[in-house]
């Protein structure tokens, strides 16, 4: 590397944020960046380690080290060639991915890691300030047609890669925006709008179609789906967990997303016909302790919420590593503590719901927890028992349910007879489903997961398309670049 004893010389340094005071009056991003000097110390802090561990922990398999290296160097411009060559969209795994490239790092068994994630962030910034970022039009046509079910992440990145190969890519969006979650399911203070819009315009510069309020199966005739030469499904696992219990209907029980897309639209200026759903002087509780919940959190505080408390039925995670259960260089299970818990939020362990009140008119007043524990059966699946004489009322006027997802909705399977898991996930093998012309990748294929697990089977089930359209295919495995040098 540029600097073999950097990492001895600079310690971790990571982007701050402007107060909680401030930030909590509006919806926008908050972070305050690093300087170009300061960001070249970081970069340096990367070893000389021989075997970049980051690199395989990466699903996308980033060239971690190089890109490195050529911030160091001031090289910004072949960072961003570096970066893009095996990421279609550092821009969103910038901010949103939980970088387990960084937990994987060899500097982190002795020191803080490096930080990855924010030195991709600046390098794709960088590259869309002085423009180095455009469009990647095909040399030539193939004359094949594909269209893909969804355009968040798995979907746009699947587009980009056969729109490359020089097929005529459309993409189908129920929704009136392209993004999938990262348009309403992700807050503006996490990642404002405008950051995918101006990625999606570079994609319809290189030629890809893009057809909103859509719905393939409802509003769209999966019939007219036969005119294509293949087909990929890149849907999310947008089917909601529930909570089977007493007062479950209340007024005032809202599924998360819900709650989340209404402020993303409103943020937009997005017209909606529901009922408003705000935290607005409420006592709100989130149900659900991971990122959805915490973006509740977020959310209610900026609504002016009365309270904001968080409950999360698993026991709270250890705030380091457990060396004994998740030893380097596996993802460890410890306390996550995000920005919006800090801006305000009362967080609680191990309790279980056990029913919402409602008064005479059905309007939400309380919910009713206990307290649990998690009982070890001899190796054998864990299982929950409630601590007697541990029953509370907790008064409150809303509750966000951010429980997760159960699998893919069903309407394309049964429509296209696609196979489907237990889990209701659809089936495939090289990402190609029962069905030859038609693959699946993403959340809609392995279930509920991460950003960058998105655009990597985006990008690997592009390659299995192209096979099967033209009997081979030039697009990269995992880990491979291609574009051309800058």
């Amino acid at each position: 590397m540029g600097k073999v004893t950097g990492f001895k010389e600079f310690k971790r340094k990571d982007e701050t944020y402007k107060s909680v005071k401030e930030r909590i009056t509006h919806y926008n991003e908050f972070t305050v960046p690093l300087n170009n000097i300061e960001l070249t110390k970081q970069s340096s802090r990367c070893m000389d380690c021989g075997i970049p561990f980051c690199h395989s922990a990466c699903p996308l398999g980033n060239l971690i080290p190089d890109f490195n290296h050529m911030v160091h160097k001031d090289e910004w411009k072949k960072a961003s060639w570096i970066l893009h060559t095996t990421n279609n969209f550092p821009e969103f795994t910038g901010r949103l991915c939980p970088a387990p490239c960084e937990q994987a790092c060899v500097l982190g068994i002795i020191d803080d890691s490096i930080s990855i994630e924010n030195i991709e962030k600046n390098i794709v910034e960088r590259a869309f300030k002085e423009g180095w970022i455009k469009p990647q039009l095909p040399s030539k046509r193939t004359g094949k047609t594909v269209a893909i079910v969804g355009s968040g992440p798995a979907g746009l990145a699947t587009a980009q890669q056969l729109n490359r190969a020089g097929h005529t890519v459309t993409i189908f969006e129920r929704d009136d925006k392209i993004g999938g979650l990262l348009r309403y399911g992700i807050p503006n203070f996490k990642l404002e709008k405008n950051i995918i819009d101006r990625r999606v315009t570079i994609l319809e510069e290189e030629g890809i179609i893009f057809r909103t309020n859509t719905h393939v199966g409802v509003n769209y005739s999966i019939k007219k789906l036969t005119d294509f030469d293949a087909i990929v499904l890149c849907g999310g696992a947008t089917q909601r967990r529930n909570l089977p219990i007493k007062g479950i209907n209340s007024k005032g029980v809202v599924q998360a997303m819900t709650f989340l897309k209404q402020q993303n639209k409103r943020d937009a200026g997005i017209n909606f016909n529901e009922e408003d759903i705000l935290a607005t002087n409420k006592n709100a509780i989130v149900i659900g302790g991971g990122d959805t919940g915490s973006d509740c959190v977020g959310t209610s505080n900026r609504q002016k919420a009365t309270s904001v408390t968080n409950f999360e039925i698993m026991p709270k995670p250890p705030i380091y590593r457990n060396e004994e259960t998740t030893p380097w260089p596996f993802w460890p299970l410890k306390l996550k503590t995000t920005t919006s818990h800090e801006e305000g939020c009362d967080r609680n362990w191990l309790i279980s719901t056990k029913e919402f009140i409602a008064d005479t008119s059905g309007n939400l007043i309380a919910l009713k927890t206990a307290q649990v524990e998690w009982i070890s059966n001899d190796g054998q699946k864990p299982t929950l028992k409630e601590i007697p004489n541990t029953e509370k009322i907790w008064p409150c006027e809303l509750v966000l349910l951010a429980l997760g997802f159960e699998g893919p909705e069903s309407t394309l399977s049964k429509q296209l007879g696609i196979k489907t898991d237990f889990k209701n996930n659809y089936i495939a093998h090289n990402y190609q489903t029962n069905i030859p012309h038609i693959f699946t990748a993403g959340d809609m294929h392995r279930g509920q997961s991460l950003i960058v697990w998105a655009i990597s089977e985006g990008r690997e089930a592009a390659r299995e398309v192209d096979k099967y359209l033209m009997g081979y295919s030039n697009l990269p495995t995992k880990g491979e670049g291609d574009l051309p040098p800058l």
